[in-house]
């Protein structure tokens, strides 16, 4: 693959000069005195954001940085934002860069929302042209349409972060820099913005995202980089970095209930809508950590508006990475027939004795039609989860996600010589 991203040996330091307080013609007679008798060098404090760190990022990657506050992350997106610049290494960056690092960045508080538009394109050197192309898939984004002639200073936070990320995500950028902004935003817009970078990511873009937010994170990105105290403490795979990360820091994990009343990409008529799902035990109990090979029950609630005659519930599971359907379930694939289901509250439960896919990321589709087979509420990946390894053969070797996507029980026998060997 192609480096989108180079850091080499990156440093950025920062000097903080000491002062004292003078409030009495004694103490700033000291203060003289130790300037004249003190080295100047003695009165400064280095600070290291960062400290020789180096990676590369291939085009069309999606990372992720954790940490802690103070750790750097924020730091280095401006050093590849070129906001502002190293002590010493380099950055590469290649490609037009958009930057998202807090809530109004990049706009002129005197200028109209529709002004900040333009402003934000011809920095990123697009025509006119270019700009008025995209402006209405920006302004829809933002749902500020009412108030994109109104100066930028009179704008809410909340205001300001839709048209910020619709900006920044609209225009014609390579490269996508996003820190912490999602945490402004409500529930329904989060998941809208997580979709859109989901959907640049798919046609090219490479995206890098700073979160203390573990869900997004898990949700979007294939590679995980762990910043701690201004030095790389780990880069790897999503689920190794954050699990090693909870574990430093005892961070709870991500909890295995999903809200699918907000589910951004959701189509369908309406009259049964799903409310929430989670992961159980097949005793009910709450599953904390999937295992390859393990039992789960998924458990779907609902609520239904008006009656639906034979409705189909299906749920099918995908692979997160270049996804590929893995297995669909669903009543009428069984051969169950449900009746008429009448207007109130209900779930059901799908029960999979043995879960025999390989470790790794994945994503759930469901749906539910009714008899004719017209959609009623179909939501688009809208749960993910993570299915950790298993010493399901007993060999305490684990199970590999390089052997493929499924893993079947089977016994293996030979014959040598005329002798059959078990």
């Amino acid at each position: 693959m192609e480096d989108c991203i180079k850091v080499e040996n990156l440093t950025k330091k920062y000097v903080i000069r000491k002062l004292r307080k003078e409030t009495q013609f004694r103490e700033a007679l000291l203060e003289f005195v130790e300037r004249i008798w003190s080295p100047r060098e003695e009165r400064e404090e280095e600070i290291f954001a960062l400290k020789n760190i180096s990676f590369s990022i291939d085009k069309g990657e999606i990372v992720g940085m954790i940490g802690h506050n103070g750790a750097g992350k924020s730091t280095l997106l401006k050093l590849l934002s070129r906001i502002t610049y190293p002590t010493t290494g380099r950055v590469i960056v290649k490609g037009r860069v958009g930057s998202l690092l807090e809530v109004g960045t990049g706009f002129h508080e005197e200028l109209t929302g529709r002004e900040n538009i333009y402003l934000n394109g011809s920095i990123l050197g697009m025509r006119k042209k270019e700009i008025n192309a995209k402006m209405d898939e920006i302004v829809s984004f933002s749902e500020v349409e009412k108030f994109l002639d109104t100066p930028i200073k009179r704008y809410s936070s909340g205001m300001k972060l839709r048209l910020g990320f619709s900006v920044a995500a609209h225009l014609d950028t390579d490269v996508l820099f996003v820190d912490e902004v999602l945490a402004v935003g409500d529930i329904s817009f989060q998941r809208k913005c997580l979709t859109l970078m989901e959907r640049l990511n798919n046609s090219g873009r490479t995206l890098i995202m700073v979160s203390h937010n573990m869900t997004p994170v898990e949700e979007l990105c294939h590679r995980v980089i762990w910043i701690d105290k201004g030095e790389i403490r780990q880069d790897g795979k999503t689920m190794e970095v954050i699990n090693n990360y909870r574990a430093q820091y005892n961070v709870p994990r991500q909890s295995f209930g999903f809200d699918l009343k907000n589910a951004y990409q959701r189509e369908g008529s309406g009259e049964i809508q799903f409310l929430r799902a989670e992961f159980l035990e097949l005793d009910g109990t709450p599953k904390e950590v999937i295992h390859s090979g393990d039992s789960l029950k998924v458990r779907l609630y609902y609520e239904v508006k008006e009656p639906v005659p034979a409705p189909k519930f299906y749920l099918r599971i995908y692979t997160s990475e270049k996804p590929i359907k893995v297995v669909t379930f669903g009543n009428s694939i069984l051969g169950m027939q449900i009746p008429m289901i009448e207007p109130g509250f209900g779930y059901a439960d799908i029960d999979i004795e043995y879960l025999n896919i390989m470790p790794d990321r994945y994503f759930i589709n469901v749906w539910v039609l009714d008899g004719r087979g017209k959609y009623i509420d179909s939501l688009v990946r809208c749960m993910t989860f993570d299915v950790e390894t298993s010493n399901y053969y007993n060999t305490g070797i684990g199970i590999s996600r390089d052997e493929g996507i499924t893993f079947l029980p089977y016994k293996f026998h030979y014959t040598n010589n005329g002798v059959n060997i078990t």
